[in-house]
């Protein structure tokens, strides 16, 4: 679909007679607000819970049990969100939001309180800009999509190879300037993309409501993921 002509569906969907499509948006953005609020209240109960502390962190195996099974939610509601119903991919998506928590908990065993609600606001900050910036620029974002994606991949190869052999603090801090760029773009990206996907939704039935939580998942591992670089950077202040 041209550009103009689904600026033009979209002002249609905005227009009183059509409510579907605010009211979809609207529901991306509660829906990875509370993930975030599942997620931090979380991560700050584990944190503070020496049992659930020791039992994570003394057990390796646990630990890569979470992961995995945070991977394979990721998967299962991306993979097979049109055969979930709306309740079920919900309630697996709030699960996948404290299983986060979880391990991110040792956040805040690894940084200051201070610094971790200054990254928050930072994130929050930059977060919104770029997610408002995606929303109502008329610019087509999908050839930046393509090359951010390939540069989120470049990311991961070149954090797990300085993990396994350089072990250099200098590298892990380009590579996280990077993350914050890569991560900067792609919620502007994803903004502009589930508009986009959100416009042509014709009712707020289950099928709408399932693409709009699906939204919110994107967003919310693209704040998540944006949080994490921060923190590395701000976090070698203390």
């Amino acid at each position: 679909m041209e550009q103009q002509d689904l600026e033009r569906l979209i002002r249609e969907k905005e227009g009183a007679l059509s409510l579907q499509f605010p009211a979809l948006m609207r529901k991306v953005y509660v829906w990875m607000t509370l993930a975030l609020v599942i997620t931090a209240v979380t991560a700050y109960g584990v944190a503070h819970s020496e049992a659930l502390v020791s039992s994570m962190y003394e057990s390796r195996g646990l630990l890569w049990g979470l992961l995995l099974a945070e991977l394979a939610l990721v998967f299962g509601i991306s993979r097979f969100i049109n055969r979930l119903s709306l309740v079920t991919a919900t309630l697996l998506f709030i699960l996948y939001s404290a299983l986060n928590g979880a391990t991110l908990s040792v956040i805040f065993l690894a940084y200051s309180s201070e610094v971790i609600t200054k990254v928050f606001f930072i994130t929050a900050g930059t977060f919104g800009a770029m997610a408002l910036f995606g929303y109502f620029t008329k610019a087509d974002l999908s050839g930046l999509g393509k090359i951010l994606i390939m540069a989120l991949v470049g990311i991961i190869i070149a954090t797990i190879v300085n993990l396994i052999f350089f072990k250099s603090g200098m590298f892990d801090l380009i590579v996280s300037y990077i993350g914050v760029l890569v991560f900067v773009g792609l919620t502007a990206y994803d903004s502009q993309k589930i508009k986009q996907m959100l416009a042509q939704a014709n009712d707020m039935g289950e099928e709408a409501q399932k693409m709009a939580l699906m939204g919110s998942l994107t967003l919310y591992l693209d704040f998540i993921n944006l949080f994490l670089y921060l923190l590395r950077i701000f976090g070698r202040e203390r």
